[in-house]
């Protein structure tokens, strides 16, 4: 597979002194910057897909007239959340 290179980019000294100074032992910049985008690239993807979901559900939520009140949703995080720990223990 063929590789691409990003733009450069210029910063400010300050920025760059910043980066520098949280790199891990063996970590070079250009990896830390990788790792920063690719981080960026997958969170960018989650929330373009979470605020899908919520418009899907707020579609559905107006057709069928059934809504869910505040703590019925709480509750059911509380749920998710608690199975979630549950999961992780075992």
């Amino acid at each position: 597979m063929k590789t691409a290179s990003l733009p450069s980019l210029r910063v400010e000294p300050e920025l760059r002194s910043a980066a520098e100074s949280v790199l891990q032992e063996g970590e070079t910049l250009s990896g830390f910057i990788e790792d920063s985008i690719r981080s960026n690239i997958e969170r960018r993807q989650n929330q373009k897909i979470f605020i899908a979901r919520g418009l899907l559900s707020r579609e559905k939520a107006k057709e069928t007239g059934e809504y869910l009140s505040d703590k019925e949703v709480l509750t059911c995080l509380g749920e998710m959340l608690t199975k979630a720990k549950q999961q992780i223990k075992h």
